[in-house]
C-alpha cells in the first residue's frame, strides 16, 4: 500500500487525472479484474457463489477485494438480499459495460498473438 502523502502517490494520481490511458490501465489493472469483468460480461448478473467458480485458481480475500476496487471505481454494482442464507449479486454499471469493445479487442488481440512467443 502506497504512502498517501508520498511522491510516488502523487505522480500516479497527477499522471491519471491526465491520462487517459493511465486511468483506464489503473481501473482494469491486476491479475483478476479482466476475468471477473468478463464474466460479467458474458453472465449480465452473477451470485458471489458463481464467480468463485467461474475465476478459477482466486482466494476468497482476493475476490472480495477485487469487487470491493471495481465497485469503488463504479464498474461494478453490488446488491445485497437480506434472506436467509445471504444473496449478493454483481452486475456491471454503465460505466462497466462501456468497457466491452476494449475487452473484447483485449481478447482478440491477445489471442492472435500469444501463440507467437
Amino acid at each position: 500500500m502506497r504512502k498517501i502523502n508520498s511522491t510516488n502517490t502523487f505522480n500516479k494520481d497527477q499522471l491519471e487525472t491526465s491520462c487517459g490511458m493511465a486511468y483506464t490501465i489503473s481501473v482494469i489493472s491486476g491479475r483478476w479484474k479482466l476475468s471477473i469483468l468478463g464474466f460479467l460480461l458474458d453472465d449480465k448478473v452473477l451470485r458471489y457463489g458463481e464467480l468463485k467458480r467461474k475465476v478459477v485458481g482466486i482466494s476468497e480475500r482476493m475476490l472480495i477485494a477485487q469487487l470491493k476496487e471495481l465497485e469503488r471505481d463504479n464498474l461494478v454494482q453490488r446488491t445485497s438480499y437480506p434472506e436467509v442464507p445471504p444473496r449478493v449479486e454483481y452486475k456491471l454499471t454503465t460505466k462497466g459495460k462501456s468497457l466491452k469493445k476494449i475487452l473484447v479487442q483485449m481478447s482478440q488481440w491477445g489471442e492472435e498473438n500469444r501463440k507467437q512467443n
